[in-house]
């Protein structure tokens, strides 16, 4: 366990750097070759994947509004996955297909809610793994705000891992600035690195992210068994 988890306990969204300041610096390196090889898979692949899947949350509608837009755009998709928010969140809202619609959203065929709240990114990323599995779907795209993408993607390589599942998937950052405040906290993204920093290294002890060796494994079976979804041949 890390210092950072010791001394933060359910940690906080925005984390001080000298917080850091005596994590062991090749835990530190994993994180940034996780951000760095999660990014090598283009996102335009998103655009030949069964499912759109949206983790909420912080209420950032820019999540469903970019994974709306996609979807609209993109007859072929079969699926678009919306998992539940935190309803302990001061922006907490029901998610309703009436609420998706004020966003956009005309096509509802696919479309899947997740009826029951989550609490976290783990239940979310369980919910989307049994969906996965129940629907037949056979990959996906992460919609993802860019400060939280490298976490979903742990966790749900995780969750699918511990449901024996194989599963392609593609991060697609939301398109929103760096600087834009979140509602829920009014922080930044840039404010919110250092508190999913923490989180990562406090659930790879606790064993809810997949470890960088797994990540490995993934992307190289992603890249080989996978290549015509990611490049298109």
């Amino acid at each position: 366990m890390t210092s950072v988890s010791r001394r933060y306990g359910a940690l906080p969204r925005i984390v001080r750097p000298e917080a850091f300041a005596d994590v062991p610096p090749d835990r530190l390196l994993a994180l940034l070759e996780a951000v760095t090889m999660i990014l090598t898979i283009p996102g335009r692949a998103a655009e030949r994947v069964d499912a759109l899947v949206v983790p909420t949350g912080q209420g950032e509608d820019w999540r469903l509004t970019d994974a709306i837009r996609a979807w609209e755009a993109g007859p072929a998709l079969r699926h678009l996955l919306v998992a539940g928010t935190n309803p302990a969140e001061r922006t907490h809202r029901p998610l309703t297909l009436d609420r998706l619609r004020d966003l956009g959203l005309r096509r509802v065929d696919g479309v899947v809610l997740q009826a029951e709240p989550a609490t976290d990114t783990g239940r979310q990323a369980a919910w989307i793994v049994d969906r996965v599995r129940a629907l037949g779907i056979g990959s996906v795209a992460l919609v993802v705000s860019p400060y939280h993408l490298v976490r979903v993607y742990l966790t749900v390589l995780r969750a699918a891992d511990a449901a024996g599942l194989r599963l392609p998937m593609v991060p697609l950052p939301v398109a929103v600035a760096p600087h834009e405040p979140v509602p829920e906290t009014g922080a930044a993204g840039y404010d919110l690195v250092a508190g999913e920093v923490g989180r990562l290294l406090r659930y790879a002890d606790e064993g809810w992210v997949a470890s960088p060796q797994r990540l490995r494994d993934h992307l190289r079976w992603l890249w080989t068994a996978h290549r015509p979804l990611l490049v298109g041949e």
